[in-house]
């Protein structure tokens, strides 16, 4: 579930405008953050630790950074972390 919600927001992020309003796109991504941050605190950390180990092993350098960023941008950690 964790790989298609980021396929999902990798997809957006990725974006042209032409491709997707970014108005909706967000929207969804605002979404997604809330959806996140009300998960247990035990489910937060299984979702860090999960994309960490997807960051680790992506070759895609530009995927590889939008993983490892991922807890940070959408507020499963904070940035004084």
């Amino acid at each position: 579930m964790a790989e298609a919600l980021v396929d999902v927001l990798w997809f957006i992020d990725g974006s042209e405008d032409e491709q997707m309003d970014q108005d909706d796109a967000v929207k969804v991504m605002e979404g997604v953050a809330h959806v996140v941050n009300t998960l247990s605190r035990d489910q937060q950390q299984e979702l860090i630790a999960l994309l960490g180990e997807m960051a680790a092993a992506e070759t895609n350098p530009a995927r590889r950074e939008f993983l490892e960023e991922f807890p940070e941008g959408f507020g499963l950690i904070d940035d004084a972390s």
